[in-house]
């Protein structure tokens, strides 16, 4: 039987799409520290605004710090790609 490795496989594709606000926040955390996966803004800030969606208010605050760093058209981007979470999810 083939091995895969855990770090292959998207974090979308890992965490359920009924995964608590907290598990959302923390994949934001991976996404922005680049912890075992490249780093990430827009992906990270994705995470994030899901996060607060679903009741995390500490995404809030990384979600504003991180938006500093990003360009007017990554946060967009970002906001977009939560819609199209949380519509589908």
């Amino acid at each position: 039987m083939a091995r895969m490795e855990m770090n292959a496989i998207p974090a979308a594709l890992v965490v359920p799409s009924e995964a608590s606000a907290e598990a959302y926040y923390e994949l934001g955390l991976m996404y922005a520290a680049g912890r075992g996966i490249p780093v990430d803004l827009v992906t990270a800030q994705k995470w994030f605004n899901v996060a607060q969606a679903r009741g995390c208010g500490r995404a809030a605050a990384h979600r504003q710090e991180l938006a500093l760093e990003m360009t007017r058209d990554q946060v967009a981007q970002a906001l977009r790609e939560a819609r199209t979470f949380l519509t589908r999810h």
